[in-house]
């Protein structure tokens, strides 16, 4: 896909997060925003062999979302992917959906990996990569984590792994979007400087200054994919509710929906976002 169609592609996914958190009444806007960019580029342009008809393929790249509390970005990607029907995601959190709080690799389609306990995540990833080098397998596998979740201390035992294995088939990503449930990361209990954390691990980090940029993601993902000898991480700044204004930069609509009227200006916001797109 070209920058414009993928560009869409993220009008279209933001929509569907909208649209999910407002007919589940909870979930999690905030970081689902911020990071629609780098699952819209991954699903749709850098991840290799993936294919909806066959969602275990063995030669699949692979993809964990460490911060599974962003479950409603993972899903409206799949369904815009055609994993299962862009209607389905309108039972996020439903009883009885396959579109759960949290991701769950035994119900939904796509998912790789269930997550949700912070830090988990990339330790399940980093088994991936491990697992795939010790087989002599090719596929590649991306794992997104939260700013606030690399607080946890589990982060860093995984990154130490694949820093010491050289697990060159590893792709780490930091949405650095500098807010978590209780405020800014700086107050909570800063984790920077990120890049220079993961570089002591042995990982080759990438700093990315606007992580909603298309071309910059590009760049990131290309230099991540040359790198050999040693895992990528792809520290990436961004806008928690990007995209939408009155959720951007608010730490309120880290883990809250919009009710009807919000819904509304939300959806309308996203329209002349796209009008704006079809004009170029």
């Amino acid at each position: 896909m070209n920058k414009l169609e993928l560009q869409k592609k993220a009008v279209d996914v933001r929509r569907g997060i909208i649209e999910a958190l407002h007919s589940a009444k909870a979930g999690h806007p905030g970081g689902s925003l911020s990071s629609v960019e780098c699952l819209v580029y991954l699903y749709f342009e850098e991840m290799q062999n993936i294919d909806p008809a066959d969602p275990r393929k063995a030669d699949r790249d692979r993809f964990v979302l460490s911060k599974g509390h962003a479950a409603p970005v993972l899903y409206s990607t799949l369904a815009h992917r055609g994993f299962f029907p862009v209607e389905e995601l309108l039972t996020l959190r439903h009883v009885d959906s396959r579109l759960q709080g949290h991701p769950c690799m035994q119900d939904t389609p796509g998912v790789d990996m269930s997550s949700g306990s912070l830090g988990q995540g990339i330790s399940a990833a980093v088994g991936m990569a491990l697992a795939a080098k010790l087989r002599g397998d090719s596929y590649r596998t991306y794992c997104l984590l939260g700013d606030g979740e690399i607080e946890e201390g589990q982060v860093w035992e995984a990154a130490m792994l694949a820093g010491n294995k050289g697990l060159d088939n590893l792709c780490l990503i930091v949405d650095n979007n500098n807010l978590q449930i209780d405020g800014p990361i700086t107050e909570v209990n800063s984790p920077y400087p990120i890049d220079k954390k993961f570089e002591a691990f042995n990982c080759h980090v990438i700093n990315v200054e606007d992580g909603n940029d298309l071309n910059q993601l590009d760049a990131a993902f290309k230099e991540a994919k040359a790198t050999k000898g040693m895992p990528s991480c792809i520290v990436m700044k961004t806008v928690k509710g990007k995209g939408i204004s009155y959720m951007e930069n608010q730490v309120g609509w880290h883990g809250k929906a919009p009710n009807d009227e919000e819904k509304a200006i939300a959806l309308e916001e996203l329209r002349k976002a796209e009008e704006a797109l079809c004009q170029k």
